[in-house]
This record gives structure tokens, sequence and C-alpha cells, in this order.
């Protein structure tokens, strides 16, 4: 009797443990669901935060589908980003000077700023390999909120040539929205940037990330590449 009593128990566990697993996504599935909750989305506008080292910048951003972004800056008081989709502008007030470089030169939008889209997430499953940080457990994301957790991705480059060795994510387990990206390059220089009070499908139009430069301010072309071509 013990022994029957034994192997219904044990059968039991065992026709648990495919139910059990099912309710554990895997890394690349949960990556699968923020990338469909970006696919939904046409257009966001919120704050950005970005840390390069020891500076830091802060302001507000803009993004519409596929690949339009624009940040207004705050600090540094009056910066400015814009890419249209066609040409990224960069306004440097402290040195009166428009930096401009054309998508066809490579310019690749507005860099780890961009990687929050839909058009992001597809080059970065495509170009790395992703796995949990640590677990699928939700965390508490470091210097934010008391309540506040996230669920963190760790992203290691497939080929040399993509510019961040590896990249992590910190996505809310609720909304499926990033909060923040932090991305390591090959010299071992780290960028962080943080999403907060994202407001999705505003209806945001074209004409907003077409910035109209200062007359004053001297331009300056294809400041990324010079004129190689």
């Amino acid at each position: 009797m013990k022994r029957i009593s034994f192997v219904l128990c044990l059968a039991l566990i065992l026709a648990a443990l495919p139910v059990a697993a099912q309710d554990i996504l895997t890394a690349e599935q949960f990556f699968a669901q923020v990338s469909e909750r970006y696919a939904q989305v046409n257009d966001y506008e919120g704050r950005i935060a970005i840390t390069a080292g020891k500076d830091q910048m802060a302001g507000v951003i803009a993004f519409r589908a596929p690949s339009f972004l624009r940040i207004d800056f705050v600090q540094p008081p009056d910066q400015v980003i814009a890419f249209d989709g066609k040409l990224l502008t960069v306004y440097v007030p402290s040195l009166r000077a428009i930096l401009q470089q054309t998508a066809a030169d490579k310019a690749g939008g507005a860099g780890g700023a961009g990687l929050a889209s839909r058009e992001g997430l597809k080059m970065m499953k495509r170009n790395y390999t992703i796995a949990y940080e640590s677990s699928p457990t939700p965390v508490a994301l470091p210097g934010g909120a008391a309540d506040e957790t996230v669920v963190r991705l760790l992203l290691s480059r497939k080929s040399v040539a993509e510019g961040f060795r590896t990249i992590k994510i910190s996505v809310s387990p609720d909304t499926k929205l990033i909060r923040r990206i932090e991305g390591v390059t090959v010299a071992g220089d780290t960028f962080s940037f943080d999403f907060t009070g994202i407001k999705l499908n505003q209806g945001i139009p074209e004409a907003r990330f077409a910035y109209d430069s200062p007359a004053s301010a001297n331009v300056y072309n294809n400041f990324l590449f010079g004129s190689e071509k």
C-alpha cells in the first residue's frame, strides 16, 4: 500500500511539471512580448534621462514609428536632438553649432534612445543573444522608486560590428514598456537611458520632428563620418 501511495504521489508531481514549466517564460519569449507591445506603438512622448559616464542629461522625448525621434533637453538647456527619418540634427547651443548627418551616411537615428522602439527591438533580436540577467522574477530597479520593480534582460552581441558589447534592458512587468536601457561599448564606456511618464499613441505629427535651426548657429554636415562615401 505504501508503495502504491508513493507511486501515485510521484505520478501527480510529474503530471504537474509540464504545467509549471509553461508558466515560466524564457528570456526570448519575454522579449517577444515586449516586441509585440512596441509593435502596437505608433508614437509616444515622455521624459528621458541620459547618463554617459559622469555626464547627465535630461529632457522630453518624442517618438513616431518607424524611426522619427526628438529630444528637447532641459539639461543641458535648449540642446536638441532631432531625427526626421532622413536627417539627424544635433543643436549644441553652448557651441552655437548645428551638427547634421544623413541616414544614408549611416547616422542610424539617435543612438541608444532609439532602441526603445519596434525597429530597435528587431535590431537587438537579430544581433544579440537574449537572457535574463539573473532570473525572470521582477527585481527592484537600481536607483528607482522604492516600490518599482522590473524584469532585467541581458543582451550580448553576436558580432563585433555592434557598437554596444552588452545591453541591459529593464522592463516594467505590467506594461511591458522599457523603463531603462544600459549599454556598454567596446571601449568600456557605459550609457544609460531612463524613460518615465511615457504616454502612448498621442497622434504626434511628422512636423514635430523637423528642426528649425537658429540662423546664428554654424552648421557642420556629416559630422560623424566626415565626407567619406
